[in-house]
């Protein structure tokens, strides 16, 4: 039901990981279980119980050493004695067990398996240490681990049941990744009486084997799969991971419910851009770059699996609404808005059509209301002037259950029309056992129904964000850079070591910046007053003098900076003025000297900084710069691996200085080409720099041509 993206062709040139060859896993010619048994209630039983009720026509191997039988299937003592190489094991026996029996599997060819076993890391030191265990032996083995502590897996297509849920999921085409065993168990039996099908449901355990990521990559070739949802508490380190779901993501969508939070930012708030970045700002960033489509509740990310189950991506933002009742079409609009789809404003020739099927009390302007009373026919013809104008991208359809209204008549009509247009059309029967036969009619012939208008929308608009993917740069623009001098950061770098500090001087940020070539105001040390005087009268007056130390922390405060200074002599006397208030204030901090830094035009100002994620590296900070700048908190944040120059374009747009770089009430605009150079060069060097904690460039000066960076912190 989803048309072919293009995007795949836009990620061509991205590297790939070699992929693990997970079809066995779902597509197996045979399943042993170890730790199969004849006792119901008992995992091992439920297993196998679940394996041939769900109708698996391949082999079964139960693997028990103490019973000859097992649910009238001959057992085996060990993995080892089965006659043939068995393609997918379930291992469900205590963990105190499982390393040596994972051994067997190893030795006898083993290269699929799900762990159920349960008190691995999940349990504390003791469990952890069996974990290691268990992946170096899978390694080891190369075998495909999904678990530890897992509930299992269940592949509707084969059909293949290798979980212990109660009841085999509805077979269609969305796959389902969960973290949480409680989350999956509650789906399978909440999926009954949905009307949703899957096609693969996997139970993660603890990833210590298989990741979600890798499953992704592997549901984004598999041709029963439309759609992956997911539910995750973590994710995999993975140094790629937003070039690597960018083609998956251009293959098929991904919308994931993340919970928990990051680390972002919690133990940097000593910076600007720390203070500015929120707990789980890297995870929203880092899934925006990939293409993964966020949500923050179960209900919203199977409404919008839905959508992208059984309807086609929309063309464009334009959407037409339908309604037989004014409040829904007012909720719909407003939800809309919200959600920055664009409601189709339609030409006279349109309204001129509508007029004639719907009543003076009606609308035609949209959202077209065609009243309480509308008959099948109303409705049917409204849908056919209404798909078969070129500004309409999308369609929304609301029926209220009024006393004249035809649930099903009505659903009967939009598949007559759908079939007609093909353009995605989403359906809200605002009621509930009224629609229950239209709603699987429509669901059974691929169109998604909502009970309330918000609910469409909201899957609407992901299903249009998906589409613009198609539209999207994905190669890095900060790869080929010129005009850098990577060894002489090093040798900054080891000085600043060598010194047992952390802090870069704002003379050796500037010595950073300029290796860069990102463009600052000069900054220089001087130990002493001629040396200052020197310095001043070499970059040209007037300058600032500051004292130098990455122990005074509010050099301003103190009398530790001095603007507008006019002449070597003012230099001189201003440098002993410096030192002495330094002394004054920190009689024990002696300081490195003062900087003697180019006073620069007013500029409109702006920060460009960043913070290091643990998980996904460093995130650049862009946005309003100068004192105010965490009291506004106007600010974007990308992550710098793999950027592209769309996306440091999106970054600039989604803030407000943007508006007044380019120009504000008949001002000149700002060079914003210099602002996105300097990110550039920003991204790069914290990439090539990993010990790069912290950077703020606040603030920086754009002009009308080029930009000066005039205060500078780097941690390291």
């Amino acid at each position: 039901p989803i048309k072919s993206s293009a995007a795949s062709d836009v990620y061509k040139r991205q590297e790939k990981k070699p992929m693990k060859d997970l079809n066995k896993m779902f597509k197996p010619d045979s399943v042993a279980v170890i730790g199969a048994s004849n006792t119901p209630g008992k995992v091992g039983y439920i297993i196998i119980d679940n394996i041939i009720s769900g109708g698996y026509k391949g082999k079964v191997y139960p693997i028990n050493p103490k019973s000859g039988e097992i649910q009238g299937l001959k057992a085996y003592e060990n993995i080892k004695d089965v006659p043939e190489k068995v393609d997918l094991v379930i291992m469900s026996i205590p963990a105190a067990f499982v390393n040596e029996s994972i051994k067997d599997c190893g030795e006898a060819g083993v290269e699929n398996m799900v762990v159920i076993s349960a008190g691995f890391k999940e349990i504390g030191e003791e469990g952890a240490k069996l974990e290691e265990e268990l992946v170096a032996l899978s390694k080891e083995y190369g075998i495909n681990i999904i678990g530890p502590n897992s509930l299992g897996i269940t592949d509707s297509h084969t059909p293949l049941n290798s979980s212990f849920a109660q009841m085999m999921p509805p077979k269609g085409n969305i796959a389902f990744i969960s973290q949480s065993g409680a989350m999956m168990v509650a789906l399978l039996d909440w999926s009954l009486t949905s009307g949703i099908g899957f096609s693969k449901v996997i139970s993660l355990g603890n990833k210590a084997g298989v990741t979600e990521t890798e499953l992704m990559n592997y549901l984004a070739e598999d041709p029963e799969t439309a759609v992956i949802i997911c539910y995750l508490e973590s994710i995999s380190d993975d140094d790629n991971f937003v070039k690597a779901m960018r083609q998956t993501t251009a293959k098929k969508p991904i919308v994931v419910l993340k919970s928990g939070s990051s680390n972002a930012g919690a133990e940097a708030a000593s910076s600007h851009t720390g203070a500015l970045a929120g707990s789980d700002l890297a995870f929203d960033t880092a899934f925006e770059q990939s293409g993964i489509l966020r949500v923050s509740s179960m209900a919203e990310l199977f409404d919008i699996g839905l959508a992208f189950s059984k309807a086609p991506l929309p063309e464009g933002n334009n959407v037409a609404i339908i309604t037989n009742a004014g409040g829904g079409g007012v909720l719909t609009v407003d939800e809309m808005e919200r959600q920055g789809l664009e409601l189709v404003q339609f030409d006279e020739e349109t309204k001129e059509k509508l007029r004639k099927g719907i009543p003076e009390e009606g609308s035609v302007n949209n959202p077209i209301d065609v009243l309480g009373d509308a008959p099948v026919q109303r409705y049917k013809e409204t849908l056919d002037i209404v798909l078969k104008d070129d500004q309409v991208d999308s369609l929304i359809i609301m029926v209220c259950p009024t006393a004249s209204a035809d649930p099903d008549g009505i659903a009967a009509a939009i598949l007559e029309e759908r079939e007609k247009f093909g353009k995605p059309i989403l359906v809200v029967n605002m009621g509930g056992p009224t629609f229950e036969a239209a709603n699987h009619a429509l669901r059974s012939h691929n169109v998604p129904t909502y009970v309330f208008p918000e609910n469409a929308v909201d899957a609407l608009a992901a299903m249009t964000t998906y589409a613009e993917l198609e539209r999207r740069e994905a190669d890095s623009c900060i790869d080929d850079l010129d005009n850098i001098d990577k060894k002489a950061v090093e040798e900054i770098f080891a000085k600043v070591k060598a010194d047992g500090r952390d802090t870069l001087l704002g003379s050796e940020a500037y010595a950073v910046a300029e290796a860069y070539g990102i463009e600052a105001a000069p900054i220089k040390l001087a130990t002493n007053a001629d040396e200052a005087s020197q310095l001043a009268a070499d970059m040209e007056f007037p300058v600032v003098l500051k004292i130098a130390s990455d122990k005074i922390l509010h050099k301003s405060d103190i009398g530790g900076v001095k603007v507008g200074i006019e002449s070597e002599e003012e230099a001189k006397a201003t440098f002993d003025e410096i030192i002495a208030n330094a002394k004054k204030a920190h009689p024990d901090i002696v300081p490195d000297g003062v900087e003697v830094q180019k006073m620069m035009e007013t500029g409109q100002e702006v920060i460009v900084g960043m913070i290091k994620d643990k998980q996904f590296g460093p995130m650049i900070a862009f946005g309003m710069g100068g004192i105010y700048v965490n009291l506004i908190e106007d600010v974007s944040f990308k992550l710098a691996n793999g950027i592209s120059s769309q996306e440091i374009d999106e970054q600039i747009n989604n803030t407000k200085v943007s508006e007044l770089l380019k120009g504000y009430r008949g001002e000149a605009p700002c060079d914003i080409d210099a602002v996105k150079e300097a990110i550039k060069r920003v991204a790069r060097l914290t990439l090539d720099f990993p010990e790069i904690s912290e950077l703020d460039i606040n603030p920086i000066f754009v002009y009308e041509n080029g930009s000066s960076a005039l205060d500078i912190k780097i941690k390291l």
